[in-house]
C-alpha cells in the first residue's frame, strides 16, 4: 500500500548545505583542460559556492622555491600557477577553500609522501619558513584579489593528520597547527581558519585532544572541520578494483550528531562552524560504488537530513580527474567524481542537482522523500537505496501526497534516474567496456546521461493536488511543481479536437 501524506501549510527553513563546496584532487589538475571543461558542467547546473583540494604548496603548483647565491639561501615564492588557478576558479562562479599542504620539496624534514603523485606529509624543517610562507601567499592574494574577497575563503590547516597524510604524532600537528593559524591571522585577522581535518580513525580523540590544546592555549579556531565516508570495512582488492560492505547513509548522518555533542562540551567551539571538507560512501577512487546509481540514492539520504548538524558537507569530488591511485584506466573506474571522463555525467550529479533546487521550507521528510516550497514552487524529491550485491531488489516505494494547491492549475515535472536513465555506466558495460571511446560512443554515453523527464498539469480540487509517486529501487526522482498561467483563451480558433489529441 502506498503512504498517504497529507503535507502540511507551512513548516520549518529546510537547512540543505548541499552546494556550499564540493572537493577536487590537488590543486595543480586545475591546470588540465578536461578538469576546467567539467568544472563548468558542475558549475552550470549545481552551482557549488566553494571548491577545496589537496595540493596548494605541492610542487607542481610551483609556489615555494629556494635559491643560493653567495652562499645565502633565499625563499622565493612563484604563483604563476597559482593565480591561473585562482583566476578559472572564480570566473566559475566558485571560490577556494584553501587546504594547507602539502609539504613544498625545500621545506620537508623528510621522505614520507602519499598518492601516486608523491605530496610530501612530513613536519616542516622550518616552521618559521613555513609560516612565512602561508602569510606571504595570503598577502598576495589580496593584493591580486582585494581584501573582501580574500577574507571570505575559510583556511583549512593541512588534511587528516590523524592517518598516513602526517608523518608526525598528534602534538606535532598542534604545532602545525598553532603555527599555521598564526600565520593566517598574519596577513589578516578577519580570514577564518579551521581543523582538525581528521577522518574517522581514533576521531573522538582526536577531536577532545585539539579543542583542549585550541582552549587552553586560546589559538585562533573559526571552525572545526572532519571527513566522513559511510564504508563499513577495510577495501578489499581484486585486481584493479577496491570493494567494502557499504554501511547505512545514517552513519554519517550519526557521526555528525556525535561531532555537534562533543563540541557542545566545550564552550571554546560550541558554536562554531562544523564543516564536512570530505565526504562519500567509499574513500576509495577505484571501488565502483561511485558510478552506480545506487550511490545517488544514498547519498541522497545523507543530504536529506545533513544540514541539521553541519554548515556544509563536501562531496569528494567533482571530476574524475583525479590521479591519487595512478592515472584513470578507462571512463568508469570507481573514481570519486560527479562527472566522468569524457564530461559524461554520473548518477550522483543529479543527486546534487535536484538538492540545489530544494529551498524555502521544509513542509514533510522522511527516509525516502523530503517536500519542500520556496514561494509559490514545490521541489519533491524521492530516493530508494539498495545494495544488490545480495542479489535481491528492494520493493518501490510509493506514496500518494496531498499537497496544498498554489492555483487552479500547475505544471508537474518529474526528472528520473536509475536503472536505465542517466545511468551511463550500464550503457557502457553494453558498450563492452572501452578503455578509450570514439567520438560515437563518447556522444552515446553522455546522451545516456540524461534523465528521464515527463511532465502533466496537476488540477486543484478541494484546494490541494494529489501526486502519486512511485520510486523503484535504486532511482533518485525530482518533482517540480508550479503554478500555471493558462492561456488559451488568447488563441483564436482554438479547438482541442483539430489538434491531434492535445490536452
Amino acid at each position: 500500500m502506498p503512504k498517504e501524506i497529507k503535507v502540511p501549510n507551512n513548516g520549518r527553513p529546510f537547512k540543505n548545505n548541499a552546494t556550499f563546496c564540493v572537493g577536487t584532487g590537488r590543486m595543480g589538475l586545475a591546470l588540465q583542460k578536461e578538469y576546467m571543461e567539467h568544472l563548468k558542467i558542475v558549475q552550470d547546473s549545481i552551482h557549488f559556492s566553494y571548491i577545496r583540494g589537496h595540493g596548494l604548496f605541492c610542487d607542481d603548483v610551483g609556489i615555494y622555491r629556494e635559491y643560493t647565491m653567495d652562499g645565502k639561501t633565499t625563499p622565493f615564492y612563484n604563483f604563476t600557477y597559482l593565480d591561473r588557478i585562482i583566476d578559472d576558479y572564480l570566473e566559475r562562479g566558485i571560490r577556494p577553500f584553501l587546504e594547507l599542504g602539502f609539504m613544498p620539496e625545500k621545506l620537508k624534514s623528510g621522505e614520507q609522501t602519499i598518492f601516486y603523485w608523491k605530496g610530501n606529509v612530513t613536519p616542516p624543517a622550518s616552521y618559521e619558513k613555513w609560516s612565512e610562507l602561508i602569510t606571504t601567499t595570503l598577502n598576495h592574494l589580496i593584493d591580486r584579489y582585494g581584501r573582501e574577497e580574500v577574507i571570505t575563503w575559510p583556511i583549512e590547516v593541512w588534511n587528516e593528520p590523524n592517518i598516513a597524510f602526517w608523518a608526525g604524532d598528534m602534538q606535532e600537528y598542534f604545532k602545525l597547527y598553532e603555527y599555521s593559524a598564526t600565520a593566517v591571522k598574519k596577513a589578516d585577522l578577519s580570514i577564518q581558519v579551521g581543523g582538525p581535518a581528521i577522518c574517522g580513525v581514533d576521531a573522538e580523540n582526536w577531536m577532545r585532544s585539539f579543542f583542549e590544546h585550541c582552549t587552553k592555549n586560546n589559538l585562533p579556531l573559526d571552525f572545526v572541520t572532519r571527513h566522513c565516508y559511510t564504508a563499513a570495512d577495510k577495501a578489499i582488492q581484486t585486481g584493479h578494483y577496491f570493494h567494502h560492505t557499504m554501511s547505512k547513509p545514517t552513519k554519517m548522518i550519526n557521526e555528525l550528531k556525535q561531532t555537534r555533542q562533543i563540541m557542545s562540551e566545550y564552550p571554546y567551539v560550541t558554536n562554531l562552524p562544523l564543516h564536512i571538507t570530505e565526504f562519500n560512501s567509499s574513500y576509495n577512487p577505484r571501488c565502483p560504488v561511485h558510478d552506480t546509481d545506487f550511490n545517488a540514492a544514498f547519498i541522497a539520504r545523507i543530504l536529506s537530513e545533513a544540514g541539521e548538524y553541519a554548515d556544509s558537507y563536501s562531496y569528494w569530488t567533482f571530476s574524475d580527474v583525479f590521479e591519487e591511485m595512478d592515472v584513470p584506466m578507462s571512463v568508469f573506474h570507481g573514481g570519486f567524481g560527479l562527472v566522468a571522463l569524457n564530461s559524461i555525467k554520473k548518477p550522483t550529479f543529479y543527486t546534487f542537482e535536484f538538492f540545489s533546487k530544494a529551498v524555502g521550507e521544509l513542509l514533510y521528510r522522511d527516509e525516502n522523500l523530503i517536500v519542500t516550497r520556496d514561494d509559490d514552487k514545490y521541489v519533491i524529491i524521492g530516493w530508494n537505496w539498495h545494495d544488490m550485491r545480495d542479489h535481491n531488489i528492494s520493493p518501490d516505494e510509493n506514496y500518494v501526497l496531498s499537497l496544498p494547491s498554489i492555483g487552479k492549475q500547475s505544471l508537474l515535472i518529474k526528472k528520473e534516474v536509475g536503472s536505465s536513465h542517466a545511468n551511463p555506466m550500464q550503457t557502457w558495460s553494453n558498450m563492452g567496456k572501452p578503455r578509450s571511446l570514439s567520438k560515437e560512443q563518447k556522444a552515446i554515453l553522455q546522451a545516456s546521461a540524461e534523465p528521464l523527464q515527463t511532465d502533466k498539469k496537476l488540477y486543484e480540487k478541494d484546494g490541494v493536488y494529489e501526486i502519486e509517486i512511485t520510486i523503484p529501487c535504486n532511482h533518485i526522482c525530482m518533482l517540480e511543481v508550479t503554478p500555471v498561467k493558462e492561456l488559451t483563451e488568447s488563441y483564436l480558433g482554438y479547438d482541442k479536437e483539430e489538434f491531434y489529441g492535445l490536452e
